[in-house]
């Protein structure tokens, strides 16, 4: 039992490629990629010699560093970034004496969580893209299904389920923007010594820091304390949740529409093998949309850590650390094991389009009391009298028993006053008013796309 797994995104939650850019031995590859491309710099800048910098790269690019031998050095010196200097000199030969020459720790470990950021940012790109492509699938195929909008819970008018989709994957649009943007300020690092000023690299210390990151492809942090600024891994981690939230609002419409008093759309559900309940067979619940909802609640708790890491004492002290070794690693599995199942869910449910059509028919008419009213207005009725009068109209109405609104308006004088009793049922036609939704769902869809949709 020594080594059973404690934490669930060891073994329930999270791709394990995402998994494994937050390993130890990942970070340990980042940290010594910087000192290797540090030793580079010094070299040609002749503060070391050539010789020792290329011994340091091929301790580096041939492995001799071991996680074993670190975490060991570790335990001895309580010290991580020490450790990482102590086993990459005992295995440099002639480069020993110059590895992390002019460095402060941070200087290493923050220009690694720059490399990580980026490939995290990557990861996190390529799961919100597949999720927008599986949107743009079913808002593409949706974009003329009728179905009832919904306001305060209860039937509006009638809109379609491809403009509701058309909603999130605008949403999901900006969230892709937003991590284009911010992911040039996430992903950079500092080679400054102590306290930011490069006083240990001495004249040469900006080209230094310039080769450097540059030969890793990072951004310069320009004016650093001990530590690059935490806005800028604040901002990522408020996006997280900005895209959390996003992916619950999602999810949430997916679980109303699937209660049973509603049917309109159904989670992927695996027949033959799948169980809804140990005890209540018949059930099919939208259990991933329910486990997205969840993780989004412990995602959007992450900004307020994230926001109080800003504030250090001075230069820097430690306040940080700790919390940084959980936050970013399970903000992003958390937040691609979300993206992934959103997109399965997307990908493969089942759109009940009869139960869609029977939720609007229930209404008895009463979700085209916006369009008849708007009809009586342009015809002559002052706007608010026709809107007392449609008001009148569809109280109490009892549709199962053949009591519409289509119908008490051509029975209603005032009704009959201003329209044909031979025109009041295509007042009712709920297709003809739902074409603003296609047609704008269409033109949406169409500025996406190269080829305009037939």
């Amino acid at each position: 039992m020594e080594n059973e797994p404690l934490c669930p995104i060891e073994y329930r939650y999270g791709r394990s490629a995402t998994r494994d850019l937050f390993s130890r031995e990942a970070f340990l590859g980042r940290c010594l990629a910087v000192e290797a491309a540090l030793a580079r710099s010094l070299a040609e800048e002749h503060l070391i010699p050539p010789a020792g910098a290329r011994a340091i790269a091929r301790a580096v690019s041939e492995g001799r560093v071991k996680l074993a031998r670190v975490a060991a050095l570790e335990e001895e010196t309580r010290h991580d970034v020490m450790a990482i200097v102590k086993a990459l000199s005992e295995v440099s030969g002639p480069g020993a004496p110059y590895v992390h020459m002019g460095a402060t720790s941070n200087d290493v470990l923050d220009t690694a969580r720059g490399l990580e950021m980026r490939e995290a940012a990557d990861v996190l790109s390529a799961s919100l893209e597949s999720l927008i492509q599986a949107l743009e699938r079913q808002a593409i195929e949706h974009r003329g299904t009728l179905m009832v909008g919904r306001t305060h819970g209860q039937q509006a008018v009638p809109t379609t389920f491809g403009y509701k989709l058309v909603n999130f994957l605008l949403e999901f649009d900006r969230h892709a923007e937003r991590l284009r943007q911010l992911t040039p300020r996430l992903s950079v690092g500092k080679m400054s010594g102590a306290v930011g000023t490069g006083a240990g690299f001495g004249p040469k210390a900006a080209r230094i820091e310039s080769r450097t990151l540059g030969y890793l492809g990072l951004g310069v942090e320009e004016a650093p304390t001990q530590i690059t600024g935490r806005d800028r891994l604040a901002e990522f981690v408020v996006w997280m949740a900005l895209v959390g939230s996003t992916l619950d609002r999602l999810a949430t419409e997916v679980r109303n529409l699937q209660r049973s008093e509603i049917g309109e759309l159904m989670e992927p559900f695996d027949e033959a093998k799948q169980v809804g309940s140990s005890t209540m067979a018949q059930k099919r619940n939208p259990i991933n949309s329910e486990n997205v909802s969840s993780l989004a609640r412990l995602l959007r708790a992450f900004p307020q850590t994230a926001l109080e890491n800003m504030v250090s004492w001075h230069e820097r002290d430690l306040a940080n650390s700790a919390n940084e070794r959980f936050l970013f690693s399970h903000g992003v599995i958390l937040l691609d094991e979300m993206l992934g199942r959103m997109t399965r869910v997307v990908a493969g449910w089942h759109v009940n389009r009869d139960r869609m059509r029977e939720n609007l028919e229930s209404s008895g008419g009463s979700v085209m009391s916006e369009h008849v009213m708007l009809e009586l207005t342009r015809r002559g009725i002052p706007r608010q009298e026709a809107h007392e009068l449609l008001r009148t109209l569809t109280r109490d109405l009892r549709p199962e028993e053949g009591d519409t609104l289509a119908v008490r308006a051509s029975r209603s004088p005032e009704v009959l006053r201003w329209v044909k009793r031979s025109e009041v049922p295509g007042l009712f036609d709920p297709r003809q008013y739902a074409k603003a939704a296609e047609q704008k769902a269409t033109r949406i869809l169409n500025s996406r796309r190269r080829r305009p949709l037939p």
